[in-house]
């Protein structure tokens, strides 16, 4: 099978593969911010790879986010592979596509944690271990909306099995009026929402900080940060809150809303839990505030998809009352580097969540708006 880099001209047939497997779509500029990752353009790697047909048409498809890591003043990349998608008829073209984003150079690792259960038994027939090792299958979930919750089990359960096209028939279900008109957040003390993350923030000082501790971290930086709220597809604004101590910013966490199918009620993910060393309530706190607040931002639950030993740790009791999800290793990578493969202790932040989340609908639409009073009403 023919394989080659993504082309600018490529977008309309991508979202074409998007649409076939019901997974969200993006707008020309959309496609044109993943171009834009600092991260990728320091090495010139492409943002993905496509299988092609005869007439060099994009049958299968594989996106390649590059990441950025700091250890001190040492600085590394890594990628994580997003939108694997391979149709019936092209099957085995998985194969060329992992072995193209394994063959980048100056990468430290190649990895997924965001591999669905479908996917996940391919990564070890190309050398990928689970990653974080005790944790790999491991997420956690927090329902803040009980009755919501239950809703979306009865639709998976009578639609679960429907076609892309069909779900799409159906529009989006379970929507409800917070989601646009969200309550006032209530932020216990020391807590406050982030507004800004540039050069001379508080935030950079934390991120200039948390470089510092010598830790091997995805890179935070004011320069990331920017590009990543940029993304012109996303309809609601990330949450992003601050545990301060003596006017000295100690922790940060980062949440987009979520709506994983058209039949899924809204989820606030949590996509970044980060503390400084000895701020060991930060994490805690933070969580803990998401999880007080879902409800009032309009989600059914709130979902931590990305934990490590460490992580769970420092969630204490909050871990012990989540419900347990996944059940299948969405963890894998390769890693070039030993010492690398012992220090990295991920968030979500690491992942290809950032890029991959179902924006929740804008409600532009009549049939939106009706969908918002006809659940509510339920």
């Amino acid at each position: 099978m023919a394989v080659r880099p993504i082309r600018r001209s490529d977008y309309a047939a991508l979202n074409a593969l998007h649409r076939q497997v019901g997974w969200p779509e993006r707008s020309e500029a959309g496609w044109r911010w993943l171009e834009a990752n600092p991260a990728r353009r320091d090495l010139d790697a492409p943002t993905g790879w496509v299988v092609v047909d005869e007439a060099d048409a994009p049958r299968a498809m594989l996106g390649n986010l590059v990441q950025r890591f700091r250890r001190g003043p040492e600085v590394l990349y890594a990628a994580t592979g997003f939108s694997i998608i391979v149709p019936p008829e092209r099957r085995g073209a998985s194969r060329p596509l992992i072995k193209a984003i394994l063959a980048q150079s100056g990468l430290f690792a190649c990895y997924t944690l965001n591999a669905n259960a479908r996917s996940a038994p391919l990564y070890p027939l190309f050398g990928f271990k689970p990653a974080p090792a005790q944790t790999h299958a491991l997420k956690l979930a927090w329902r803040v909306d009980p009755l919501t919750c239950a809703k979306g089990r009865l639709l998976r359960g009578l639609l679960g099995g429907v076609s892309a096209e069909t779900a799409r028939r159906l529009g989006d279900r379970l929507m409800n009026r917070r989601l646009f008109k969200p309550r006032r957040l209530k932020l216990p003390d020391g807590v406050r929402v982030l507004t800004d993350l540039g050069e001379g923030s508080p935030y950079a000082d934390f991120w200039r900080a948390l470089v510092a501790e010598g830790r091997l971290i995805a890179d935070r930086s004011p320069e990331i940060m920017a590009w990543r709220m940029s993304d012109p597809d996303m309809t609601l604004a990330p949450v992003v809150l601050g545990l301060f101590h003596r006017d000295r910013l100690q922790g940060v966490a980062l949440a987009h809303m979520n709506k994983t199918r058209l039949i899924d009620p809204p989820c606030l993910d949590i996509l970044d839990l980060a503390a400084l060393d000895g701020a060991d309530d930060a994490i805690e706190i933070l969580a803990r505030t998401l999880i007080d607040n879902a409800r009032g931002l309009g989600a059914a639950k709130v979902r931590l998809q990305v934990t490590t030993p460490l992580m769970l740790e420092r969630l204490r009791p909050l871990a012990a009352k989540a419900r347990r999800e996944g059940g299948w290793g969405h963890g894998h990578a390769v890693f070039r580097d030993p010492v690398s493969a012992e220090e990295w202790s991920p968030t979500p932040f690491d992942g290809d969540y950032a890029v991959c989340l179902r924006p929740v609908p804008a409600p532009r639409r009549s049939s939106i708006r009706r969908e918002i009073e006809r659940d509510a009403a339920v």
